[in-house]
């Protein structure tokens, strides 16, 4: 590993650790998910310079998504408001500080103790082509078709859902002024 690499791997790791602690010191859902997305947006570049890009960017944008998706339901739906009403994320404080620290020190004691194969060979031509290989065999078509199936889906049951469309305000011939919501309420009414 390089330089850059090991430089790269700082500058991500530090802060994923540190968001990673901030997701339970944060007092609301709001403020905790925005810190576990930078978290995991980090972790997403330490697998990148790792060698695994695919994974990298898997892991950023479906965490991207994820956290938008969190965020925008807590806003909508939360009873308080938007998410930000001062609570805990830490349940069992103590069972949990247990756990997480024996969790910890097996994993650090791991890295020492296991036997890490030594590197015979070549490395592959292209890293995105071996990871999909190994997470999806022959399947990858399917994988790639369903995705924009699902994409569809959601995008039709968005559009099914909605009663009306952007311009229904301004009436059938776009000529209603002031504009009036046809849902009720608002301007015009």
């Amino acid at each position: 590993m390089d330089v850059t690499s090991t430089v790269l791997l700082v500058f991500l790791g530090v802060p994923a650790l540190v968001f990673g602690v901030l997701v339970f010191t944060l007092n609301s859902m709001a403020r905790v998910t925005f810190a576990l997305l930078a978290s995991l947006v980090c972790v997403g570049g330490v697998v990148t310079v790792l060698g695994l890009p695919y994974l990298g960017m898997v892991i950023v944008l479906m965490m991207v998504m994820e956290m938008v998706i969190m965020a925008v339901f807590m806003i909508a739906y939360m009873m308080n408001p938007a998410g930000l009403m001062p609570m805990s994320m830490l349940h069992n404080k103590r069972g949990a500080l247990v756990i997480s620290s024996v969790v910890f020190a097996a994993l650090v004691a791991g890295i020492f103790v296991v036997p890490w194969p030594g590197h015979a060979g070549a490395l592959p031509r292209d890293t995105t082509f071996q990871a999909g290989m190994a997470l999806m065999g022959p399947q990858m078509l399917t994988m790639v078709t369903l995705g924009f199936v699902l994409l569809a889906t959601m995008v039709g049951a968005t559009v099914l859902a909605t009663r009306r469309g952007r311009y229904d305000r301004f009436g059938d011939d776009l000529d209603q002024r002031p504009a009036r919501d046809p849902a009720g309420g608002g301007v015009g009414r």
